[in-house]
């Protein structure tokens, strides 16, 4: 008889202990998750996640006139240009960013040249700068006045 009585009763746990595994389980998780955000808040903090950091250097103009090189600083931006349209042209004027400058300048078909923007404002040195190229420029024998455009991300030196 104590044999059916043993095998009847129902062995159970306490009400709460669900409740309380539960509870655990989230509170462990959640310090590991708090610990997680600091790291990645410290990280953020120190600059560590800045995607500038990562990001290259580069000039891109449309075709026919090429950035081969370029600096910025403080007061001025020099690019190097190369002609590729198929003729000469005259630049006239050269904007980046805020800045702009004319020029008047013959621009033989396949010539490398150095234009220097003066009196610019890009910021201080060591931050990134990021501006619009746009250049003006007319064919040699056409009275046409063209345009085109491109971007420069730099570092300001």
């Amino acid at each position: 008889m104590e044999f059916l009585m043993r095998r009847n009763r129902k062995i159970s746990a306490p009400k709460n202990s669900r409740g309380q595994a539960a509870m655990e389980f989230l509170m462990t998780y959640g310090w590991a998750i708090l610990v997680v955000l600091a790291a990645i808040a410290a990280l953020a903090y120190f600059g560590v996640l800045t995607p500038d950091r990562f990001l290259p250097e580069k000039c891109t103009i449309s075709p026919g006139i090429s950035c081969i090189d370029f600096k910025v600083s403080s007061d001025e931006t020099i690019l190097v240009l190369t002609n590729s349209l198929g003729k000469d042209v005259i630049i006239n004027s050269i904007a980046v960013g805020t800045c702009s400058h004319s020029f008047n300048q013959t621009f033989d078909n396949g010539q490398q040249s150095e234009f220097v923007i003066i009196g610019c404002e890009n910021g201080n040195k060591g931050i990134n700068f990021k501006g619009e190229i746009i250049i003006d420029y007319t064919s040699i024998g056409t009275d046409f006045t063209k345009s085109t455009s491109g971007s420069l991300l730099a570092r300001i030196q």
